[in-house]
């Protein structure tokens, strides 16, 4: 890199949407565009480790090289140490695979310019669909989606769907369908024949060979530049020596955790925690990072004697309410290196929350990982669903041998975070972060494309979504959206 080199775009983090969002931009010769991706990255689908590309494998454990991990409290009595994908694919690269889209009315939140009838063309355009065809399904798209056959669910999944059954819960085969009603089915997943496709294998290593696409990895971005109240480039560390790189607009794609401290390390965000933290103030945004939403899950936990691991960590879900029932297809110390053994789990995630978190910045240092809050069970409505949810299970299994014995804990003991964080810098009304093209307001030539701009976490997880809102913003941003 040199700082006399400027591009058109800078695209921040080459997660699941930064991928898409260079891919994309970079389809026009005329527009060149660098990449920064903090982590690793590879030169071609040979480069890849096979920890990656293996379904069976969640790389997320102690030692892994490929996440980037901080404290979450959860409540304020109850703290997790949260891990990220942290190299070129991003989280996509090291999750189970779950690619279940958005439900039509979650859009009813979204800017109305983001219908599902909007945004479904780009749903189809994303997907290679294995399993069905038809006018809700892509089959040329970049991102193969497929289902774990009947005949080939792990023993945990098919007693899970058995017992679903014998409760009365109906079967929902097509769960990308616009029309599903919920119940037990098979999870759409981003896995083809045991490989794991993140948004780089699937977009980002095939355009590698544009000249106009430039992937630069091990840089981390410190902040954003502004010449008055345009972006113009960023402040990138890479190594020993920190660089100043000019751009014509930049996209933050660093995920909704990164993206919110990366706007206030530069100034944008609410001005007095700027000023509390030092930080010199380019403009009032109070909402950068307040009022994100996201999953609680409560586990249920079980014995079981020795069972055959599953294709992948989730096969099948069922949906009762405004509850996502996941019976893991094997215990996670068997999918996570470096873990102690433990028990198989079902989780009981909430996925119309009421409770909404915060994040803010410990310091300015951009090597800090910020403060996230979570605030989850805050509401007694929260608090009803999620034990409503454990009773679901308790029905369910309590005949079922050999998932008969359930480990009772209290529900705080149990609860965790489905990693699905959403809206810390969202789209919305006037007061928002974004307007409906995914720009910061008062900034032009600055845009958020990744899980930050959602208006809420949707109620089904957000990968699908997130490359299905990449792939919309970059023809926004080129003037071709549909």
């Amino acid at each position: 890199m040199s700082t006399a080199r400027a591009v058109d775009v800078i695209v921040v983090g080459g997660g699941s949407c930064g991928s898409v969002v260079a891919a994309r931009l970079s389809e026009d010769p005329s527009c060149s565009v660098m990449l920064l991706e903090a982590g690793s990255g590879f030169g071609s689908l040979g480069d890849v480790p096979q920890d990656i590309l293996d379904a069976r494998i969640l790389p997320i454990g102690p030692q892994s090289a490929w996440v980037d991990t901080y404290l979450a409290e959860l409540t304020p009595t109850l703290t997790r140490t949260v891990a990220r994908g942290r190299v070129l694919g991003g989280s996509g690269a090291v999750n189970g695979g779950y690619f279940i889209r958005a439900r039509p009315t979650d859009f009813d939140a979204w800017p109305k310019s983001w219908s599902f009838d909007d945004v479904l063309p780009y749903y189809r355009k994303l997907e290679n669909d294995t399993d069905f065809s038809g006018s809700f399904h892509g089959e040329a798209g970049p991102m193969p989606v497929s289902r774990v056959a009947e005949n080939s669910r792990s023993p945990i999944t098919e007693m899970f769907v058995d017992a679903a059954h014998s409760a009365g819960f109906a079967d929902d085969s097509d769960k990308n369908s616009p029309v599903s009603a919920g119940g037990v089915g098979p999870v759409p997943r981003n896995i083809f024949r045991g490989v794991r496709t993140n948004a780089a294998v699937a977009y980002l290593l095939p355009a590698l060979s544009r000249t106009n696409l430039t992937v630069v990895d091990g840089a981390r971005v410190l902040a954003v530049t502004f010449d008055g109240m345009k972006a113009s480039g960023v402040t990138v560390a890479r190594g020993q020596s920190v660089e100043h790189l000019k751009a014509e607009r930049v996209v933050l794609c660093a995920g909704a955790v990164r993206t919110p401290q990366l706007l206030m390390l530069s100034g944008v965000g609410p001005v007095r925690h700027l000023v509390e933290k030092g930080v010199s103030v380019k403009i009032d945004h109070p909402r950068v990072g307040r009022g994100f939403s996201d999953h609680p899950e409560v586990g249920v936990y079980y014995q079981v004697s020795d069972a055959e691991a599953g294709e992948s960590p989730l096969e099948a879900v069922l949906h009762v309410d405004d509850l996502e029932i996941r019976p893991y297809s094997v215990p996670f110390d068997r999918m996570i290196p470096g873990l102690e053994n433990g028990d198989p789990m079902i989780g009981v995630g909430l996925m119309r929350p009421e409770s909404r978190g915060d994040i803010t910045l410990r310091t300015a240092d951009p090597c800090d990982t910020p403060f996230v809050r979570y605030r989850y069970l805050e509401t007694e409505s929260d608090r009803s669903a999620l034990s409503a949810g454990l009773d679901v299970v308790g029905e369910m299994i309590g005949g079922v041998a050999p998932l008969a014995t359930v480990v009772g804990d209290p529900l705080l003991g149990r609860l965790g975070t489905s990693l699905h964080l959403s809206g810390s810098c969202a789209m919305g009304d006037d007061s928002s972060v974004l307007d409906d093209s995914c720009r910061v307001r008062g900034i032009d030539g600055l845009y958020v494309l990744d899980t930050s701009a959602f208006p809420v976490v949707p109620t089904r997880g957000p990968h699908a979504t997130a490359i299905m809102l990449a792939e919309r913003g970059a023809d926004i941003m080129r003037g071709t959206v549909a």
